[in-house]
């Protein structure tokens, strides 16, 4: 009767155990800093910031013949939710919210008056200005005031961002939140504020020059 005979576990090489204890020191490590429970790990392996661009190129110069008689302040909240079909929010989908604040300026173009525009009396007393009317300029997005509240991302969306040049990108909720300040610009009260402003300037730099009576309208 034979007995038999029992294989011993293999022992793991000594190579080994040092590498796989290295890497399990790394993944304790890293996650530290990511999770800032490891205190000074953060201000260990801060960043620092090399501003390398090049010198900025001048490459057209525009003569502007407007006058910017007003500017509305703008601030509105964004909220952009994107789903895929067929698929749970927790694993294909993105929702934003975003405040975003700009600015937009109402201007006069005074480049547009022309000679039959201009009407001045005999002895320069009295003068009377057709101007077209007020419009309103491109919104303009504040960086320094606008700002993402919430970022929710399925897991699809998180591994995208991985292996994306450009991750958790705010493109879309910003080009949003410029369509809804152009919007409430157009409904505000900006042009006519605009034309107003306009008017007074002319009436004083007019008056200023010997003109006692001053006329201003608008018109297409």
């Amino acid at each position: 009767m034979t007995t038999p005979v029992k294989r011993l576990p293999r022992r793991m090489p000594g190579w080994a155990k040092v590498v796989g204890a290295l890497v399990l020191v790394l993944v304790v490590f890293f996650a530290g800093i990511r999770l800032s429970v490891i205190p000074g790990l953060k201000d260990l392996f801060g960043t620092d910031s090399h501003d390398r661009s090049g010198p900025a190129l001048l490459k057209s110069i525009q003569d502007i013949s407007r006058y910017d008689a007003a500017s509305g302040n703008f601030q509105v909240v964004v909220d952009l939710e994107k789903d895929a079909r067929f698929l749970p929010d927790a694993i294909r989908g993105t929702r934003t919210l975003y405040v975003g604040a700009g600015t937009v300026d109402a201007y006069v173009d005074l480049g547009k008056v022309g000679e039959n525009d201009v009407r001045v009396n005999g002895d320069r007393t009295s003068a009377t200005l057709r101007l077209p009317h007020a419009r309103l300029g491109k919104p303009a997005l504040d960086p320094d005031r606008s700002y993402a509240v919430s970022k929710q991302r399925g897991l699809f969306d998180r591994l995208g961002d991985l292996f994306s040049d450009n991750p958790n990108g705010e493109q879309a909720v910003q080009k949003l939140a410029v369509r809804h300040i152009g919007d409430a610009a157009k409904e505000s009260e900006l042009t006519a504020r605009a034309e107003k402003n306009a008017t007074g300037m002319l009436e004083g730099l007019l008056r200023s020059l010997g003109f006692k009576e001053v006329r201003v309208s608008y018109g297409n």
